[in-house]
């Protein structure tokens, strides 16, 4: 199908990782593998287009070098990918992904761009009047571009007729009906296209690999896309809603859709065999829900006998009998639990109904397989006070786990906690890099109770109190050797900027 000598599709990553992380992302933070940019590469790929993917994050390239890049290939269609490796992330890298687009449409105003990403799927209309793209995805993705680059072969281009478009009709700005959702994932997008990414240039995070500081090689994927639950404060199912429209779900059901586990040991196989990788991330928002899936995975893995360090999400609540041991022996050492806060009520708020006795079993459970626990913490939820966060701190502390994420309450577009944002008047960042929790300009949301400045610097002095504990430093050095906890001190040194305005 691919139009000879002439490229049909450029993907593209955009670099947003200086701008996030401040000096984190030179060398500390993770480098990883854009899994959804590449997944939709390998969509449109089988489907017989000619496909380039540029990864300006890994390769650190600037918006210019990207823009002369793709004006060389001339594809038919540049498509940018806003989406973030955090579950929540994707608005945080809309800067970049503007920036992208606006250098790109003026090096080349014939260059048909199209911005798609989870933060473009909240805000398609607003993305389009703001931005510099033609067009704009309302979805998930992969049918939306196939749809385009069809359209885009014809002389006069029908956008009425590209399921899931937003676009511009002089000063109008119009939508079709959804896209559907990719039903088969083992066939319609298998893995990702490996061959197209630049595999020297990922790395582990740096905790992933606390007591063998060796983060590269490494790789990102999926085994699932979407999550059941309904946390106020997520975003992840957003591109989803219009898919799920179309093939009649209630409105208050969320998708959830599965790789075979064949499929994920193919991929895991081709990872180690081709690329000798050892570092994997689970990138699904949660990996540990439905114990046959995760159990067919391990006993895959064993079977392989892969030596792996593997990482993934799970919920205090999702961890069943007879899950963990199957888990270490397939090479899971790591598995982050959203904790989110230590007072009930704070929890049960933003719909995490988990009793606190639950907390304390489940990783104790969890530590006694031998399996590292990251402590995820949101300090800044709507009901918290400065008792209500020292309390979820102090619980931190307690509960000393090898590792320990302290975030502040974000409103991310497409989250329920967006739209009560809205209807109540609480400030939001006025940039998309005030999203990140690590930016200069970071403005998390207000309290109840507090001001977002408050709540900011609570958050990055709990961070400090936390790694630069004792008893923390005492456990991680027993536990991961003298260079680990030496690496810890060393990341405790980077201040991040802030304007507590």
């Amino acid at each position: 199908m691919s139009r000879l000598g002439k490229l049909d599709l450029v993907v593209i990553n955009p670099p947003s990782r200086k701008q996030v992380y401040q000096s984190l992302g030179s060398e500390l933070s993770a480098i990883e593998p854009p899994v959804w940019a590449g997944l939709i590469t390998t969509f449109v790929r089988r489907r017989g287009f000619s496909v380039e993917l540029l990864d300006a994050e890994a390769e650190d390239l600037t918006p210019q070098q990207v823009a002369e890049h793709v004006t060389e290939l001339n594809p038919l269609l540049t498509v940018v990918v806003v989406y973030g490796h955090q579950p929540s992330a994707s608005t945080q890298n809309m800067s970049a992904a503007g920036q992208v687009c606006t250098v790109l449409k003026e090096k080349a105003p014939g260059l048909k761009v199209l911005l798609l990403g989870g933060h473009v799927a909240a805000l398609p209309e607003q993305t389009l009047r703001e931005e510099k793209p033609d067009l704009v995805c309302g979805g998930e993705g992969p049918f939306t571009i196939l749809d385009l680059l069809q359209a885009l072969r014809l002389a006069q281009p029908d956008y009425s007729k590209v399921r899931g478009l937003w676009y511009r009709d002089g000063e109008t700005v119009r939508h079709t009906v959804p896209a559907p959702l990719v039903k088969d994932l083992d066939q319609e997008m298998p893995q990702l296209p490996w061959d197209l990414l630049p595999m020297k240039k990922y790395r582990a995070h740096n905790w992933h690999c606390l007591g063998n500081l060796q983060r590269q090689p490494y790789g990102a994927f999926y085994t699932t896309l979407g999550c059941p639950y309904h946390c106020t404060f997520c975003c992840i199912q957003t591109p989803f809603k219009g898919g799920e429209k179309t093939l009649g779900y209630n409105e208050s059901v969320n998708s959830y859709r599965f790789w075979s586990p064949q499929s994920i040991a193919d991929q895991i196989g081709h990872l180690v065999e081709n690329y000798g990788v050892r570092n994997i991330k689970i990138a699904d928002e949660m990996f540990v829900l439905n114990p046959r899936h995760v159990s067919a995975i391990c006993d895959l893995i064993i079977e392989r006998g892969y030596d792996l360090n593997i990482w993934a999400y799970a919920r205090v609540d999702t961890v069943k009998d007879g899950m963990l041991e199957k888990l270490k022996r397939a090479g899971f050492n790591w598995l982050a639990f959203g904790i989110e806060a230590a007072n009930e009520q704070v929890r049960k708020d933003v719909q995490k109904g988990f009793g606190q006795e639950d907390i304390y079993r489940t990783l104790e459970a969890v530590r006694a397989a031998g399996i590292n626990v990251i402590g995820n913490y949101i300090l800044g939820l709507p009901e918290d006070s400065l008792q209500t966060m020292q309390a979820t701190l102090d619980m931190a502390m307690q509960l000393n786990c090898e590792f320990a994420n302290f975030y502040s309450a974000m409103a991310y577009p497409g989250s329920k906690l967006y739209d009560i944002a809205l209807q109540q008047g609480w400030p939001l960042p006025e940039k998309w890099s005030g999203y990140s929790q690590h930016s200069v300009d970071t403005l998390p949301l207000p309290t109840r109770y507090l001001s977002a400045a408050e709540v900011l610097r609570f958050r990055d002095s709990a961070f400090q109190a936390y790694f630069t504990n004792p008893e923390y430093l005492e456990a991680a050095t027993e536990k991961f050797g003298e260079e680990a906890a030496k690496h810890i001190r060393e990341m405790t040194s980077h201040r991040l900027v802030r304007h507590y305005a």
